[in-house]
């Protein structure tokens, strides 16, 4: 989830535990420390990830990706996760929404 062997920085929890609080409202969600970073999943779906530098991504398929595109977001590496643009992790509502499509994208993708 960053760069290999990359240690986890306090950013990079305090992202997570924002998301985690975030997205409270799409059901049980958790943060698990992976690859120096943290998985954010809701009934065992990850639908959100932070890199070891606190960067945040949220899971996207094709039609997902072109909001991310539109808002000059990048993708993470060769995973369909694109970063959190500024704007929406400032908005807690635009934050939520963004996060539901995430969920919905990453629970059809496990079907």
């Amino acid at each position: 989830m960053g760069e290999k062997g990359a240690k986890e920085t306090q950013d990079a929890a305090e992202i997570a535990e924002v998301l985690v609080a975030e997205f409270g409202s799409l059901g049980p969600v958790e943060a698990k420390k992976m690859f120096g970073g943290f998985g954010i999943f809701s009934d065992a779906v990850m639908f959100a990830l932070v890199d070891s530098q606190g960067t945040a991504y949220l899971r996207a398929d094709p039609q997902a990706t072109v909001a991310f595109t539109d808002e000059g977001s990048a993708k993470h590496g060769r995973m369909p996760y694109w970063q959190i643009p500024g704007r929406v992790l400032a908005d807690p509502e635009l934050l939520a929404g963004w996060g539901r499509t995430a969920l919905l994208v990453a629970q059809a993708a496990k079907k």
